[in-house]
């Protein structure tokens, strides 16, 4: 075949502006159902919050107007500070034992063989639990009195705290019930976990490496970047936290727990906007809020780019 019947063969340029224009509006159509959405009920709501955080909006009658008054005022709101710490707390207790007993348990699963896809299946049943079932449940076993925590406890002649009434054990009470949901990141690591290369093992135990050397030498190393990305979902989860906590201390309208001590910054937004009526104050401390996250993210990728090893990544 000679050079003048291939390029003759070959489409034209304008043929391949053509087939690629068809491509994109194909593309477009088939995402199109995400895009709407996301511009309607995702981009448009945020937007929207931005503009409303610079007024005095209480649903009812139309926003005023007051420029960065709802901003500067929330320095000087005592609960502003007291909900955010109370976030970071639980933030900063929750996520690093969520990781490690997320990462335990799938190192045992990991030995499990045949019964792995048993118990995860088991593990990850809680995690279809509604949120506000798992705050009803921590009432119930966490009760200071009766609860199920403080009679195990008992047994092994402990005296329990008084896990909801007790300001200093309110938040790691809820830490350890957010365990309850542990499932997903047991998958996850799992799955992690059965990528990394047995030769490596093989290798560590010749050179007389025990269990624990070869986890903290060989499987965390190897498994740092879905680590990571568990830490900034966790984190992300910590400083939304809402459901059970409201659940539990709020949602009864009992004011004889320490409702202060799990007072996060999320319900005190959701009282300052869907209580009190104060929307446009709310849209502010949301925007304080995407703000905090976003820092946090920033500093931990930055600290990622020294700690998480990714394959193929010649650095």
């Amino acid at each position: 075949m000679s050079a003048t019947s291939i390029s003759a063969s070959r489409p034209t340029r304008p043929g391949r502006l053509r087939a690629r224009r068809r491509e994109t509006v194909a593309a477009l159509l088939f995402i199109s159902p995400w895009l709407v959405g996301f511009l309607i009920f995702t981009a448009w709501p945020v937007i929207y919050s931005g503009y409303l955080s610079l007024t005095d909006y209480d649903v009812i009658n139309n926003p005023n107007f007051v420029g960065l008054d709802n901003y500067t005022a929330m320095f000087e709101d005592p609960k502003i500070a007291l909900s955010l710490t109370n976030t970071l707390i639980f933030t900063i207790l929750s996520v690093p034992l969520h990781i490690i007993v997320a990462l335990a348990l799938a190192l045992l699963l990991l030995r499990a063989a045949r019964a792995t896809g048993f118990f995860r299946t088991v593990f990850f049943l809680p995690k279809m639990t509604p949120a506000v079932a798992v705050g009803v449940l921590f009432l119930l076993i966490f009760n200071g009195q009766d609860g199920l925590i403080n009679r195990v406890l008992g047994f092994f002649g402990i005296q329990g705290p008084y896990w909801t009434t007790d300001p200093a054990w309110v938040k790691p009470g809820l830490v350890l019930i957010s365990l309850w949901t542990i499932g997903s990141s047991i998958v996850i690591l799992l799955a992690a976990l059965k990528n990394v290369p047995t030769e490596l093992y093989e290798s560590a135990r010749i050179d007389g490496a025990n269990f624990w050397q070869q986890t903290t030498r060989i499987t965390v190393p190897m498994i740092s970047s879905t680590i990571f990305f568990l830490a900034i979902i966790n984190t992300i989860y910590g400083f939304q936290i809402f459901t059970e906590a409201y659940t539990a201390f709020f949602g009864s309208g009992n004011t004889t727990y320490s409702n202060d001590a799990a007072l996060f910054y999320v319900i005190y937004l959701f009282q300052q906007g869907f209580q009190y009526l104060h929307m446009g104050y709310a849209s502010a401390m949301a925007w304080l809020l995407f703000v905090v996250i976003l820092i946090f993210t920033v500093v931990q990728f930055a600290i990622s780019r020294r700690t998480v090893y990714y394959e193929g990544d010649t650095r």
